[in-house]
């Protein structure tokens, strides 16, 4: 700033500071009414709900955890069945454990080796028999 040697220079520089201090105040007020809308909580969990939505390997990772579960769950079923023996019980949570585990490692050659056995089924259908 220039130095300031009158009084109209004074009362003019006045003005302006409260001028710049109204609008300065305005500028705050509108970002205390923008932190408070994002700062409650349905506004919180709708972010948290978009932020996870448009996460680009979310899908893909939901995806191999339900795949995983699910195939835990199907080898435990099929190996214990309805049964109240507590040892077959223990036998096929650790089953199921143990699946769900290889399962989720391996998901991706999983996914590659059924979308081949559903290409060459595919295929076979296609293909006029001789």
């Amino acid at each position: 700033m220039k130095k300031i040697t009158s009084i109209l220079e004074l009362k003019e520089s006045i003005l302006l500071l409260e001028i710049r201090q109204v609008q300065e105040g305005q500028l705050l007020k509108e970002q205390f009414k923008i932190t408070y809308e994002n700062l409650r909580p349905v506004n919180l969990i709708k972010n948290k709900f978009y932020e996870l939505a448009t996460t680009p390997n979310l899908k893909g990772d939901l995806l191999d955890a339900a795949l995983s579960l699910v195939a835990g769950y199907l080898s435990r079923k099929i190996a214990v069945g309805a049964t109240n023996n507590p040892l077959k019980q223990l036998l096929g949570t650790l089953l199921q454990m143990d699946v769900t585990s290889i399962v989720s490692k391996n998901t991706d050659e999983i996914k590659s080796t059924v979308m081949h056995l559903i290409n060459n089924i595919l295929n076979k259908k296609d293909t006029p028999n001789k």
